[in-house]
């Protein structure tokens, strides 16, 4: 199974990606087998999953071509590259797959699909969540899992509703995420900066800011930080979840990228919250779409019901459509094979980025930028620049050369002070055009 899954997963990206184009002539099944040294039958089997998926056709006495890809964008002009965009490479979402998933759904829940659901969410896609959230090292019942619109939905309740310690002020990484440093603000709740470095946080002052500052609860994002890229290595996870039950402060974790960790003996702060002062947040929008808008949050049992309450009173129910849809996806093993597809993409693109990253910058010399590799590498990344008016310059002049990129400026509070970082996101870029963009980022800087 592992040599078939391998194999698709390698076709799939290849002719997704600019390997192929439209009517080239796959390798033989000979050489196929011979190349990922499985059998005959083996490959025969993936051909045709690839042919029942419109990827490709074969013609009798000649061999497999790549299909016309519909609804791929013409492009007759210049190309962007874009290092601005979070969210996944369109040619690689599970079109296919899930569509099927969402007929199956209609055909399996159809008494149910059309009616108002629970705030909580489709119980049956609770269970299998339950399951899931295990693989991640998040135990807990059923009743602690709700499905949400997204984490957005998760953090826009969770700054409102009322907490057992009786605080108002919340604690953010700064830079942050830039959607819930605009709710913060837009909604008036105060909020207070802890500065972030691709190294993680001083634990020391974070202790200061729980003892002195009557923080309601912390967000942080424990792995692959956007942008900073950089994860928290055991101890500093450890250290965070003994701060949070020594001194009544709830952690709010952000683990949207769990699903591209490849160490399996890396844990989510979660796996060491011995008090109930952990909300683990994830998301499926980074890993399949972000067009699912389906997020889960594991809750401790003092605040799931006031959650429950205002969730319901936002939207009564998240989409059952989806809800559904993304049980069968799960169940399926559709999901895992995606997510191994997702996992060597993103693996590939993220060593790539920062390789270029360190030749160029080894070539050029400059004084003009510095650059932090983070201990555990991902699609995220920084440059930090000498001064706001470079970076402004900078952005300009790529601009004009059909390159995007930007600041870090909207991830941060209006009153905290903000560094000059250019952000560097691979998630949609190709890697033929990883380079060539990094390195003209690299000399626009100077």
């Amino acid at each position: 199974m592992y040599k078939y899954a391998e194999l698709i997963n390698d076709l799939e990206l290849q002719i997704s990606g600019d390997a192929y184009k439209e009517g080239d002539r796959l390798p033989s099944i000979r050489e196929l087998s011979k190349r990922y040294d499985c059998s005959k039958s083996t490959v025969i089997r993936a051909l045709e999953e690839l042919q029942d998926k419109h990827l490709i056709y074969a013609a009798p006495k000649s061999g497999y071509y790549v299909m016309k890809r519909s609804g791929k964008k013409q492009n007759p002009g210049n190309r962007w590259i874009d290092f601005t965009a979070a969210a996944p490479d369109p040619d690689i979402f599970p079109y296919l797959d899930f569509q099927h998933c969402i007929n199956k759904a209609i055909d399996m829940y159809r008494n149910d699909l059309f009616i108002y659901g629970t705030p909580q969410g489709l119980p049956s896609l609770i269970r299998e969540m339950q399951r899931q959230l295990a693989s991640y090292q998040v135990f807990t019942d059923q009743r602690g899992i709700f499905i949400t619109s997204g984490v957005q939905q998760s953090l826009g309740l969770l700054a409102r509703i009322p907490f057992p310690n009786g605080r108002h002020r919340v604690l953010v990484e700064q830079p942050c995420y830039p959607l819930l440093m605009e709710y913060l603000r837009t909604y008036g709740i105060e909020a207070e900066g802890i500065r972030r470095s691709g190294d993680g946080i001083d634990l020391d002052e974070l202790e200061r800011m729980f003892k002195t500052r009557e923080i309601k609860w912390f967000y942080t994002v424990p792995r692959f930080h956007n942008p900073l890229g950089g994860s928290y290595n055991r101890s500093q996870k450890k250290a965070i979840a003994r701060l949070a039950a020594q001194y009544d402060v709830y952690i709010i974790e952000d683990d949207y990228m769990a699903d591209l960790e490849q160490d399996a003996k890396e844990d989510p702060i979660y796996a060491y919250d011995d008090s109930a002062h952990v909300v683990y947040l994830k998301s499926y929008s980074k890993i399949i779409f972000p067009g699912l808008r389906i997020g889960v949050a594991v809750l401790p049992e003092a605040l799931r019901n006031d959650f429950n309450q205002f969730k319901k009173l936002a939207d009564i129910d998240s989409s059952m459509l989806s809800q559904a849809a993304l049980e069968l996806y799960l169940k399926s093993g559709m999901f895992e094979r995606h997510r191994k597809k997702m996992r060597s993409c993103y693996g590939r693109r993220s060593a790539l980025l920062h390789e270029t990253i360190m030749v160029h910058a080894g070539s050029t010399q400059s004084s003009h930028f510095t650059y932090q590799p983070a201990r555990q590498r991902g699609v995220h990344t920084y440059l930090k620049l000498e001064d706001a008016a470079r970076a402004r310059q900078v952005i300009q002049r790529l601009h004009k050369k059909f390159i995007r990129v930007e600041t870090a400026d909207a991830g941060y509070l209006d009153s905290f002070v903000k560094e000059p970082l250019l952000k560097l996101n691979v998630s949609s870029v190709k890697e033929p055009d990883i380079e060539s963009g990094i390195e003209q980022v690299i000399r626009e800087i100077g």
